[in-house]
C-alpha cells in the first residue's frame, strides 16, 4: 500500500509512467553473444562493491610502517604503509583475502569481457552505421580498463608491482624531447617517489571509475536510443528486433546472469589463490625478481618489449630508444587501428547504409582475416610475456625461445589470417553450410585456383541441407547486378527490386534477405524480343502527331496572345481615368 501510495505521487510529479512503460517493452535478442556486454557490466560492479570495501582498510602512502600481524616472516618488518595495510589487510581482517582476491579476479574478467565483446561487435560489424559512437565508446573503456587495472595492480607497492612500474617509467622516459618531463610530472619527481602510491590511488578509485561509469551510462543510453542488432533469420528485418521484453523474461535472465557472475568471482576469490604480494616481498628500487610476469591484459607489451630488437638511433640529435617502438608506438598503433577501422571498412566498401542485422563471420573475409592475423599476433605476444617461465618448464635456454617467438610473431599472424581468409570465402561462396562440410574443390575456388560453377556452364547446385529446392539466382545486367529468390517446389520467383554494382554487394543483399540459401550465377532472363513493323510505325506516328499536336497548340497560343494585345491597344481611355 504505501508503494503504490509512493509511486503514484511520484508519478504524478515527475510523470515517469511512459518512460517506464517504453523502457520495458524494449525487445532484446535472445543470442548468447549479446550477454558478453552485461557480463562485463556485471563484473564492473563487482569492482565497485568489492573495491569500496578494500578502501576501508588500504594505506596508499608510501611512508614507513612497522608490520605487526598473523603472518609470521613480516612481523616487525619496516615497509612501505601501502604494503603493510595490503599484507594486513590479506591476513588481519576477517573476509579481507577473500575479498581482495575477489577484486583481482572481477578485474581480470572485466578485460576479459569487453575484449570478448568487442571481438563479437567486430567479427559481425556491428560497429557499422549506425553505431560508430558505441564502437568508439567501447574501446576507450578498453583503453581505460587496461589503465585502471594497471594502476590497482601496482599499488600494494610490492616487488612484482614495482618493478612493473620501473618498466612502465621507463616506457615514458623513451619518448624522443618529452619522454623525461612526462615521467617527472607523472611521478612528482625521480622514481620512486613520495607522490607516486597517492596519485596511483586517486587515478584508480576516483578518476578512471567516473569516467568508466560515464561512458557506460552512455553507451547503455546509446543502445536503448537506437535498435538492437541482431543475426538474420526468419522474420528478422533491418525494422524490426526479435526476441524478449525487457520486463519480466529479459529483467530474470540478465539477473540470473548477475548472481551467477557474483557466485564464481566470489567462488575463485575464495578458492583460487592470485598475487600473493606476501611471498614477493616489499618494493626495493635495488632488487628486482624473476621469473615476473604481469597479468595477462598488459602481457603483450611486456612479451612485446622482450621480443623487439636492442635498436637505437638519433634524430635531430635526440636518441629513440628500443623502448619507445614495442611500448609506445606499437599500444598507439594498436588504438589508432581500433578507432579508425569502422571508417576505413565504410570507405574501402563504399557502404553508407544503416544496418541492423549483423553478418556472419563469413560473410567478410577480409575483416576476419586481418582480425584472426591481428589476434594471433598479441597472443604470440601474450606468450612470449612469459618466456622466463616456459624456459624453466621445458629446460631450454630462454634464448632459444625468444629467438622462435620472434619467428612466430611475424610467421603466425600471416598464415592464420590467409588461412581465415581462405575458409571465409570457401564458406561464403562453396556449397558448404559449416567448417566441416568444406571441401578441396571449395578450398580451391576461394583461392583463385578453379572457375566458380555457373548454372550457364553445367554446373550442379546441392541445395542447402534445411531448404531444399531453394535458391538464389544472380546474374549481370550490363554494368549492374541483380538477383532473384527461386522456389522450384512452390513455384515462387521473387526478384529483387534493386541493382547493384558487383556480384558481392548482390551476395550481400540476397544473404540479408534469404539467410541460409544457396547461390548460383545464372546468365538471366533473355532480352525483350525487337518490336514488329506495324508496332514500329504506330510509335513512329504517334510521335509525329504528338509533335503536330504540340506545334498547332503553340501556334495558336502565340495567335491569342496577338490578338489580345491589338484588343488593347484599340480600346479608347476613360477621360476619368
Amino acid at each position: 500500500m504505501i508503494t503504490d501510495r509512493l509511486a503514484r505521487a511520484l508519478d504524478d510529479r515527475l510523470r515517469l509512467s511512459p518512460i517506464t512503460r517504453r523502457a520495458l517493452a524494449k525487445v532484446f535478442p535472445d543470442h548468447w553473444a549479446f550477454m558478453l556486454g552485461e557480463l562485463a557490466l556485471y563484473s564492473f560492479v563487482a569492482l565497485i562493491l568489492t573495491g569500496v570495501y578494500l578502501t576501508f582498510f588500504f594505506d596508499a602512502s608510501s611512508a614507513d610502517r612497522v608490520y605487526h600481524g598473523e603472518y609470521a616472516p613480516l612481523d616487525g618488518a619496516t615497509t612501505s604503509a601501502a604494503y603493510a595495510s595490503t599484507v594486513r589487510l590479506s591476513w588481519d581482517v576477517r573476509a579481507g583475502l577473500l575479498i581482495r582476491q575477489t577484486h583481482h579476479w572481477a578485474a581480470l574478467l572485466f578485460v576479459a569481457a569487453i575484449l570478448l565483446h568487442l571481438m563479437r561487435i567486430f567479427f559481425t560489424g556491428a560497429f557499422r552505421k549506425p553505431r560508430e559512437l558505441n564502437w568508439l565508446i567501447g574501446v576507450t573503456m578498453l583503453a581505460l580498463a587496461l589503465a585502471n587495472g594497471f594502476t590497482g595492480y601496482s599499488l600494494p607497492d610490492d616487488l612484482l608491482s614495482g618493478l612493473g612500474l620501473r618498466i612502465l617509467v621507463s616506457v615514458v622516459e623513451s619518448i624522443p624531447l618529452v619522454g623525461t618531463w612526462l615521467a617527472a610530472l607523472g611521478l612528482g619527481g625521480e622514481f620512486p617517489s613520495d607522490s607516486l602510491i597517492p596519485r596511483l590511488f586517486i587515478t584508480h578509485v576516483l578518476l578512471v571509475p567516473a569516467i568508466l561509469v560515464a561512458l557506460v551510462s552512455l553507451h547503455l543510453g546509446i543502445l536503448v536510443r537506437q535498435k538492437h542488432s541482431q543475426f538474420p533469420g526468419p522474420g528478422r528485418t533491418e525494422h524490426n528486433v526479435v526476441g524478449s521484453r525487457l520486463w519480466p523474461s529479459y529483467t530474470l535472465r540478465t539477473l540470473a546472469l548477475f548472481a551467477w557472475v557474483l557466485a564464481v568471482l566470489f567462488a575463485l576469490g575464495g578458492l583460487v589463490q592470485i598475487n600473493p604480494v606476501w611471498l614477493y616481498g616489499p618494493f626495493e628500487p635495488a632488487q628486482s625478481t624473476a621469473p615476473a610476469q604481469p597479468d595477462w591484459y598488459i602481457a603483450w607489451g611486456d612479451g612485446a618489449l622482450r621480443l623487439f630488437p636492442p635498436w637505437e638511433f638519433r634524430i635531430a640529435g635526440y636518441l629513440v630508444p628500443g623502448p619507445f617502438f614495442p611500448g609506445v608506438v606499437l599500444g598507439a598503433v594498436t588504438f589508432l587501428a581500433l578507432y579508425a577501422w569502422p571508417f576505413v571498412e565504410r570507405l574501402r566498401i563504399r557502404d553508407r547504409r544503416a544496418h541492423q542485422l549483423l553478418d556472419r563471420p563469413r560473410d567478410h573475409p577480409v575483416r576476419l582475416g586481418v582480425g584472426v592475423a591481428a589476434l594471433t599476433f598479441y597472443v604470440v605476444l601474450v606468450v612470449a610475456g612469459g618466456d622466463d617461465i616456459l624456459a624453466r618448464l621445458l629446460r631450454v635456454p630462454v634464448y632459444d625461445l625468444l629467438g622462435l617467438f620472434r619467428v612466430l610473431a611475424l610467421v603466425l599472424p600471416v598464415v592464420t589470417g590467409l588461412v581465415a581468409y581462405l575458409i571465409a570465402r570457401a564458406l561464403r561462396r562453396g556449397d558448404a553450410a559449416s567448417l566441416g562440410e568444406l571441401t578441396r574443390a571449395d578450398l580451391r575456388r576461394a583461392a583463385g585456383r578453379a572457375p566458380a560453377p555457373r548454372a550457364d556452364e553445367g554446373g550442379v547446385e546441392i541445395p542447402a541441407p534445411d531448404r531444399p529446392g531453394e535458391r538464389v539466382e544472380l546474374w549481370p545486367d550490363g554494368g549492374l547486378w541483380r538477383w532473384r529468390y527461386r522456389d522450384e517446389a512452390g513455384q515462387v520467383a521473387l526478384a529483387g527490386n534493386r541493382a547493384v554494382r558487383s556480384e558481392e554487394e548482390a551476395v550481400e543483399a540476397s544473404r540479408l534477405a534469404y539467410p541460409g540459401v544457396d547461390r548460383v550465377v545464372v546468365p538471366g532472363p533473355p532480352p525483350p524480343p525487337p518490336p514488329g513493323r506495324v508496332r514500329t510505325a504506330l510509335r513512329r506516328w504517334g510521335r509525329a502527331a504528338a509533335a503536330g499536336s504540340l506545334l498547332v497548340g503553340l501556334l495558336v497560343d502565340r495567335r491569342r496572345r496577338r490578338g489580345q494585345r491589338g484588343g488593347d491597344r484599340a480600346r479608347p481611355r476613360d477621360p476619368a481615368e
